[in-house]
């Protein structure tokens, strides 16, 4: 099988600076972090070189402005001479799994489920005991794990 890499990478070049976009793109996630990825993603390559990044508010769009040299030295060798922050539309994001294991919260042991009901013993209300219970074990696994964040 023949790889088509460098065909396409010849026909984008026929439009220009968008084929320059595809490095960009590629380094953008690792460069800026998943917070800015899903509020600020590239969409273009202006004709004298300017990537014009689109932002999902006016406001992300003049907190980035302030950051874009941060951010070009961030893209390392992908960085464009300038960039520009605008609000525009971003790509769908792409749907997260529970069975990504930052996503998902450890779940409590039969140990950890029995400490949290000893602990919510004293609880009167019923409802109200579950959910102090529940929440004591998923705590306590959350400890165990060495994860601070979910």
């Amino acid at each position: 099988m023949e790889r088509v890499g460098s065909d396409v990478a010849r026909e984008l070049g026929r439009f220009g600076t968008v084929a320059g976009l595809a490095p960009i793109v590629e380094a953008w996630p690792g460069a800026v972090g998943p917070e800015i990825s899903r509020n600020a993603w590239p969409a273009r390559i202006g004709r004298d070189g300017t990537l014009h990044v689109h932002t999902s508010s006016s406001a992300w769009a003049f907190e980035l402005g302030h950051l874009a040299e941060t951010i070009r030295a961030a893209l390392g060798a992908a960085a464009p001479p300038r960039i520009k922050f605008v609000v525009g539309p971003l790509p769908e994001p792409a749907h997260e799994t529970s069975a990504d294991p930052r996503r998902t919260p450890p779940q409590p042991t039969e140990e950890q489920r029995l400490a949290g009901d000893r602990l919510a013993s004293r609880i009167s209300d019923e409802n109200l005991r579950k959910v102090v219970a529940k929440t004591a074990a998923m705590s306590l696994a959350k400890r165990d794990s060495g994860r601070s964040l979910w």
